[in-house]
């Protein structure tokens, strides 16, 4: 990790943290200093800060750049849960805490890595030796995903998912009792306004989702609900519960309005914090082989973390 201290002089005029940033290194493009702050790899004064923060002189900053990393993700042998695999896709069950593609601060320990170990007859998608990901599941999302093994199976399940033919369930716990047993949710999701790592439905521009809703079950202040995306949107599911005021249950990104704070359940405010994430689960996914033309269709449970709170939520009100 290359380390650089930049001291603001007393004298700066006033101008936005990564422009002084770009300035003062010479070599790194304003894009790519916008990528370290984001990062969490720039300190003014030992506190993270956002791009367009101004420096007025005097900041201390500490600028990290990260060492080079390969451009091609390595093979990793990483335990996978298998659900189905033949010559033209994989179907797994993905762990929570498992980032799915290689980028900026994971360049291993993906999903990519771990396929490419385990795969052993890749022919290749757009002439690249690697697994097509047609879909993804935020890092600490668990559940069933789907990868192809060559070509004409990636361009067959991506069109399946752009046509959105593909089944999608999920499972989350959310804050709140929604009134109604069944709903829908409908709008654009962008960049939040002042939030870059968050989306947002009330953004200037961005694109049209769809979330259909079920209530499950319902305890004291909690409800256990049933979502089927109509759309693959990023962070879809939390934003729309969020924005509609039922956060999800230990959501780190999105805020619960005090719900977690406000719970008097000491046991149950344990084990959300032993969650330490989402209580997201993508619970079925179904569609249509390319090669054989059979619907197929994949489910699993809820892993051991989640699990646990949703035993206790049904305990409480037995």
């Amino acid at each position: 990790m290359n380390q650089t201290i930049l001291i603001c002089p007393p004298d700066t005029e006033p101008q936005r943290l990564d422009l002084y940033i770009c300035r003062e290194l010479g070599g790194e493009t304003r894009a790519t200093v916008q990528r370290l702050i984001e990062a969490g790899n720039v300190l003014v004064d030992g506190k993270t800060a956002r791009a367009s923060l101004k420096v007025k002189g005097g900041e201390r900053i500490l600028v990290e750049i990260p060492p080079p990393q390969p451009a091609e993700p390595q093979p990793e042998a990483i335990p996978l849960e298998v659900l189905y695999e033949d010559a033209d896709l994989i179907v797994i069950n993905k762990a929570a805490g498992m980032v799915v593609h290689p980028g900026a601060g994971n360049s291993s320990g993906t999903l990519v890595n771990a396929l490419l170990a385990h795969c052993r007859d890749l022919s290749g998608i757009g002439g690249e030796l690697r697994p097509g990901i047609v879909h993804r599941l935020d890092k600490d999302t668990s559940g069933v995903l789907v990868a192809a093994k060559n070509d004409r199976a990636h361009q067959s399940l991506s069109s399946q998912f752009s046509v959105h033919s593909v089944k999608r369930i999920y499972q989350a716990l959310i804050y709140g009792s929604p009134k109604e047993d069944t709903g829908k949710i409908e709008g654009i999701i962008g960049r939040h306004p002042t939030e870059r790592v968050r989306l947002s439905g009330k953004a200037k521009s961005g694109r049209h989702a769809v979330t259909r809703w079920r209530v499950k079950e319902r305890y004291a202040r909690v409800s256990l609900v049933e979502l089927r995306l109509e759309t693959g949107r990023t962070h879809q599911i939390r934003v729309h519960l969020s924005e509609a005021g039922f956060p999800l249950l230990g959501d780190p990104l999105y805020p619960d309005g005090g719900r977690f704070n406000n719970l008097a359940d000491t046991q149950l405010r344990k084990l959300i914090t032993a969650l330490g994430r989402q209580a997201l689960h993508a619970h079925t996914l179904g569609f249509i082989h390319p090669t054989t033309g059979e619907f197929l269709e994949f489910t699993t449970e809820p892993p051991e973390d989640m699990a646990a709170v949703i035993d206790y939520l049904r305990k409480s009100i037995a």
